[in-house]
């Protein structure tokens, strides 16, 4: 094993009794070194090969890889499905959950079979609702919220116990996570909003997108204020805009995403906005690592995946560490999907 799974002196993040295999992620964020993560982007597809083709981008430059659920409100393939598909083949995967589509029967019963699968880190989330999507007319259902998703989950694993008291024969081994915005205002509200989250459970939380150096920094400094730094892992939300009109079509129609004047000022100004837009994002991220508490990075490359790599090569966040790709025998055994005509 390339980490030790002990925590990293000065955090007092338990190791449960019996959790002697932490995934990746949080064996990454334990020993200290600055972890990346990435977001795959599920197809609206039934296709598990589009499923492998995106995720082969990540390889050898990412700790763990989000599957979103439903992001924006938008159907694609589940969460739980691209879980399923990939953590078979060996990649390491953060699960999104999101509340809005189901309740905590569905939920809990979700997290068991993810965890039964091989996944090791879920990430709890309230969601969109679904007036941000492409069909407003869906019932949300928000049984529970962020924090209760968290709670819900640490009963789960430290209790052996589902919410109503019925016991679990194995409970489900599982890194907790939450997201963070600490970009929009109320700005007090958001670090108190993130001690709740911890006191529910969470361990490890990644951020909205970050283009506001200043307003991370005072963030960051609140937290440590509170000492929550210590309690759980801060990985930081960044990615590469690929134009000023993009940038301000993001800021004026995505609901929670900061975008300064001074950002999109400069993409217009550049020769070229994409490459421009990558170049911030490196110059971001090696800023990022500098701010004491921050344990790592989330990059959202949003039809950017291809970018990704060099992003992270030109950071050099990852300097000194031994890549890590996924198990190649176990993908080998992977048989291809039957083809249409089969079937017809």
């Amino acid at each position: 094993m390339e980490f030790e799974d002990e925590p990293v002196p000065g955090y007092s993040l338990p190791i449960l009794p019996g959790h002697v295999s932490p995934g990746r992620l949080e064996r990454v964020l334990r020993a200290g070194k600055f972890a990346v993560t990435a977001e795959i982007a599920p197809p609206d597809s039934a296709d598990a090969e589009e499923v492998y083709r995106r995720a082969k981008i990540f390889d050898g430059y990412v700790d763990a890889i989000n599957a979103t659920d439903g992001s924006g409100a938008n159907c694609h393939m589940s969460s739980v499905g691209v879980c399923s598909l990939l953590t078979r083949v060996g990649y390491a995967m953060v699960m999104q959950v999101s509340c809005r589509d189901k309740n905590r029967i569905a939920i809990q019963g979700d997290v068991l079979g993810a965890a039964a699968m091989g996944v090791s880190n879920i990430l709890c989330l309230t969601g969109d609702g679904v007036q941000a999507g492409d069909q407003p007319e869906a019932k949300p259902v928000f049984d529970l919220d962020a924090v209760t998703l968290a709670a819900t989950v640490r009963i789960m694993r430290d209790e052996s116990r589902f919410l109503s008291g019925r016991v679990l024969s194995c409970p489900p081994r599982v890194f907790i996570g939450a997201a963070a915005n600490p970009f929009i205002p109320p700005y007090d509200y958001r670090v108190h909003r993130l001690a709740k989250k911890i006191e529910a459970g969470v361990q490890f939380v990644q951020t909205q997108y970050c283009f506001d150096m200043p307003r991370l920094k005072e963030y960051m400094s609140q937290v440590r204020d509170l000492g929550l730094h210590e309690r759980a892992f801060i990985v930081v939300g960044v990615g590469p805009l690929a134009s000023a009109r993009a940038a301000a079509w993001i800021r004026d129609h995505v609901p929670g995403i900061h975008i300064p004047d001074s950002v999109i000022t400069r993409l217009k100004g550049a020769d070229s906005q994409k490459e421009e837009g990558v170049r911030m994002c490196i110059e971001l991220i090696q800023e990022i690592r500098e701010i004491e508490g921050v344990a790592g990075v989330h990059i959202m490359a949003y039809r950017q995946e291809e970018n990704v790599a060099q992003i992270v090569d030109r950071s050099g966040v990852l300097a000194g560490r031994v890549p890590w790709y996924p198990d190649r025998d176990q993908q080998a055994k992977v048989e291809p999907r039957a083809s249409r005509e089969a079937f017809q």
